[in-house]
């Protein structure tokens, strides 16, 4: 744009507007016809105003004069970069009418400025000195051109103003380029490429870096697709358009500190160079036209760094860094691996989130005194890494050296995993179960304690095995088919689970297995069904065969339980639920279940208390003869009345007081309380009869049984004929030695003793034969089913058999109809019970029909 005429004198401070009030002013008092004396002063004022005036206009004639003959653009700035003035060879430069410079912020002219330019301007001015940049200026029409500004500061009337002068750098620009590539003294390989990637010039140090000659041709060829192959930092290939070079022309940006390497193939030699690529942008131009590439060799550096890193790997030793200003964690490599965690852990709280629970808490305190009293630290911990697998780490940390302010914390991290490994594998081995080679019980209970506690981690699953029938293995057969049992039962559940969990004997013929359910929810149940079909082929022991199944509970953390235990326990109720209903599969722990289980809590919370509570009586049904139907004997039978649960089932309760051990005082009252009801009806004048009481396996084998019997009976001055111990067939076989001087004491005393619900349980005839018993009860398990159900007549007959081979006598219980009297009567049994005649009955009633025996016509019917 031309701007050649006359220009106004700049306005910004308004002088001469001062002067001509001044003047006006003069002018009135003279006016006035003041005396003469104050007259001449006041002419004298006025012409040296008039002549001040005349100077004033001179000086700024003299100053747009020179302000428009400086050949490069001039602007005078206010103290927030608003333009005031700006001279001609800045309009022309610019590219801009006046009006449209004047007024507006400089970055109408700088674009390129940053938000906060003015700060290091007023700085070097405030200090005297003339500020210097280099920058771009634009002018009108979009175009570019390069600069370089001197800034110096001056007052108008007062307020502090910049005058920038510009000198244009286009022309100096590439003469300077050119000398600074060519000097020999720089280190740095430099070459200068066009659009078109043809390489404009190149220092020394690129040659010699890139190992070229110095002939013009030879750069051409390098950047040829067939020569050279051009990579990442880690090895990956680089598009064309991923090229340094190529991106800082496209974005007209400078690419900073990018790091690849050069591999020629013609002479198998590669190159790792760290390289930064500048835009040059021509006068006139809005896009480069140039780039130049700084680039430094770190071929040595990289291979270096590599040994570093393998040196690392073989020390399985890591680094890592902590910046706390900028909460940023970083790692090398060999610390990534050895935590085994993704890239995307980028601060000390996602370090944090790996360890366990314990170990968590104790870094974030050494890091707190870390911080607090620039100490340094050293711990071992444990975590665990995503594939699940845990890892042991000595951490070392200190305050970075000259960090006054412990903003950054360094260190150094060493995979101490193998060594913790054997020390847990002696730990483990003396809690390893000897027998089968697999965790025990306190191991499997630790490793599932750390499993929970693990964040991210508590999503496991229980699954609690019992063996069905193994007793009657291990008792039929000895101890050492027992273990031959449990061993290949161990290697059938293992096979069947592989590497999916981690399997535990829990105890006796039980076994746990820990699955993790993060990645697949129905581990547990797929491992369960694999488990069961590990068993459907039966067990060879010697040259007998065995079919031994499996029942399997399943409860899942944590919604079955947050700790150990009572995961454990939720999958054993479980477990005796699948034992309940079929055996030989599984069942998960349900809602359903939690409140059975809260009702047997409230029943064995409350039944420790019923014999203090005075809760329990006996009631007693008549034995009768089932030819006469006179009444030859009573069983003593347990009833419990509690006021918050009300009247209780005896199958319930007892199997209850057995599994808490309770039975063996609820026994013992019992028994003292039948002996009792005994001497009372002597001393009321009755025929003295047997009564029948049972005895629970666990009196025989936590009291001196026969010792509290002796007791009682001498408490009420009773013989041993009056009483008849019922017991079931698992006492058979609990500790024979002990049941055999147990049995043969009572007998001495005059007890009969009897098998109860004979059938039901183990059979062990090989115990019963040597066994001092009287009798056997038949169970009302069989008795319900005859004569109509030919296998319970059949069992029947075959108790029968057994009875009479051994000379012992035979009890029906549970006889309900006359169809069932008139087949046990084929059978040979004479003696029942059941509600056929009378159910249990309160003392008074039983001595009633006692003392009456029985109506005529009742045992005129039964007899008939």
């Amino acid at each position: 744009m031309n701007d050649s005429g006359p220009r106004d004198v700049p306005v910004y401070g308004e002088p001469s507007a001062v002067t001509d009030d001044a003047l006006a002013a003069l002018q009135a008092a003279l006016a006035g016809a003041p005396p003469a004396a104050q007259a001449r002063l006041l002419r004298q004022a006025m012409e040296a105003l008039i002549d001040a005036r005349l100077r004033m206009g001179e000086a700024q004639e003299r100053y747009a004069a020179l302000f428009d003959s400086v050949p490069d653009p001039v602007s005078i700035l206010s103290a927030d970069g608003v333009v005031l003035d700006v001279n001609r060879a800045g309009v022309h430069a610019y590219d801009r009418p006046r009006e449209a410079i004047v007024g507006q912020p400089i970055e109408l002219l700088n674009p390129d400025l940053p938000s906060d330019h003015l700060q290091p301007v007023w700085e070097a001015l405030n200090r005297g000195d003339t500020y210097v940049i280099e920058v771009t200026n634009m002018r009108g029409d979009g175009s570019r051109f390069p600069v370089e500004v001197h800034s110096a500061g001056f007052q108008d009337h007062g307020q502090p103003c910049i005058v920038a002068v510009a000198r244009d750098l286009s022309g100096r620009w590439r003469a300077e380029s050119r000398y600074r590539l060519l000097m020999e003294s720089i280190d740095k390989g430099v070459i200068l490429f066009d659009r078109n990637l043809r390489v404009i010039s190149a220092n020394p140090a690129a040659h010699r870096i890139l190992g070229i000659t110095s002939n013009g041709n030879a750069f051409d060829a390098l950047l040829d697709p067939e020569a050279w192959l051009i990579v990442d930092e880690h090895g990956n290939t680089l598009t064309q358009a991923q090229w340094p070079t190529i991106r800082c022309f496209q974005a007209g940006r400078v690419i900073r500190s990018t790091i690849i390497g050069l591999y020629h193939r013609p002479r198998g030699r590669m190159l790792w160079l760290s390289t930064t690529n500048v835009p040059v942008f021509g006068t006139g131009c809005d896009q480069a036209d140039h780039v130049y590439s700084m680039f430094s060799d770190i071929t040595e550096l990289k291979r270096n760094n590599l040994l570093f890193a393998r040196a690392q790997s073989l020390a399985h030793i890591g680094g890592w860094e902590w910046d706390r200003s900028l909460q940023r964690l970083y790692l090398t490599d060999e610390a990534r691996r050895i935590v085994g965690q993704p890239d995307d852990l980028q601060d000390m709280t996602d370090l944090l989130d790996c360890l366990r629970s314990d170990d968590r808490t104790s870094l974030q305190q050494a890091l707190a005194d870390t911080i607090e009293h620039r100490s340094s630290f050293g711990l071992e911990l444990q975590g665990q890494r995503r594939d699940g697998h845990s890892f042991w780490i000595r951490m070392i940390g200190e305050v970075s050296t000259g960090d006054v302010d412990a903003a950054r914390i360094t260190g150094t991290v060493q995979d101490i995993t193998e060594r913790k490994q054997a020390e847990e594998t002696l730990r483990v081995q003396a809690r390893t179960d000897p027998l089968t080679g697999i965790m025990n019980r306190d191991a499997v209970l630790t490793d599932l304690g750390v499993r929970m506690g693990s964040p991210g981690h508590d999503r496991v699953a229980v699954l609690y095995i019992d063996l069905d029938r193994f007793k009657v293995v291990n008792d039929l057969l000895g101890h050492n088919a027992g273990d031959e049992l449990l061993i290949e039962a161990t290697r059938r559940i293992a096979t069947a689970i592989g590497t999916e969990g981690l399997l535990a004997r829990f105890g006796g013929d039980e076994f746990l297995v820990i699955c993790d359910l993060r990645d697949q929810p129905d581990q547990a149940e797929q491992l369960a069904e694999r488990i069961t079909a590990a068993f459907s082929s039966p067990f060879q022991l010697g040259s007998d065969e065995f079919q031994v199944t499996a029942s399997i509970g399943i409860a899942k953390a944590p919604g079955d339980g947050d700790r150990p235990q009572q995961l454990i326990q939720n999958a054993d109720t479980a477990m005796y639920e699948c034992k309940r209903r079929t055996r030989n599969g599984w069942h998960v722990f349900s809602q359903e279940l939690a409140e059975r289980q809260n009702d047997r809590l409230q029943i064995e919370s409350r039944l420790h208390k019923a014999l203090d509570g005075d809760e329990f009586r006996l009631v007693y049904q008549p034995q009768i003869n089932l030819r006469t139907g006179t009444i030859t004997g009573c069983e003593a039978l347990m009833r419990w009345h509690n006021g918050q649960l009300g009247q209780m089932r005896p199958d319930l309760f007892i199997r209850h007081a057995e599994h808490t051990g309770d039975i063996v005082r609820i026994g013992q009252w019992a028994l003292r309380e039948a002996c009792r009801q005994i001497r009372q009806w002597q001393d009321d004048g009755l025929e003295t009869m047997r009564v029948a009481v049972n005895v629970s396996w666990r009196q025989f084998v936590g009291e001196d049984l026969a010792r509290w019997v002796r007791q009682v009976l001498d408490e009420f001055e009773l013989p041993g004929t009056v009483l008849e111990l019922e017991f079931t067939e698992r006492v058979l076989i609990e500790d024979a030695p002990d049941t055999l001087r147990t049995f043969a004491r009572l007998r001495e005393m005059g007890v009969m003793l009897t098998i109860d619900d004979f059938g039901e349980g183990y059979s062990a005839l090989n115990y019963l034969r040597r066994l001092p018993i009287h009798g056997l009860k038949l169970s009302q398990l069989f008795v319900e089913g005859i004569p109509r159900n030919r296998s319970d007549v059949a069992v029947c007959e075959a108790v029968c058999a057994i009875a009479r081979s051994l000379g012992l006598g035979v009890v029906a219980e549970g006889v309900e109809t006359e169809a069932q009297r008139q087949c046990l009567l084929g059978l040979g049994v004479t003696i029942g019970q059941g509600f056929l005649f009378a159910p249990g009955l309160p003392p008074d009633e039983f001595k009633r029909r006692l003392r009456g025996r029985e109506p005529p016509e009742m045992a005129r019917d039964l007899a008939g």
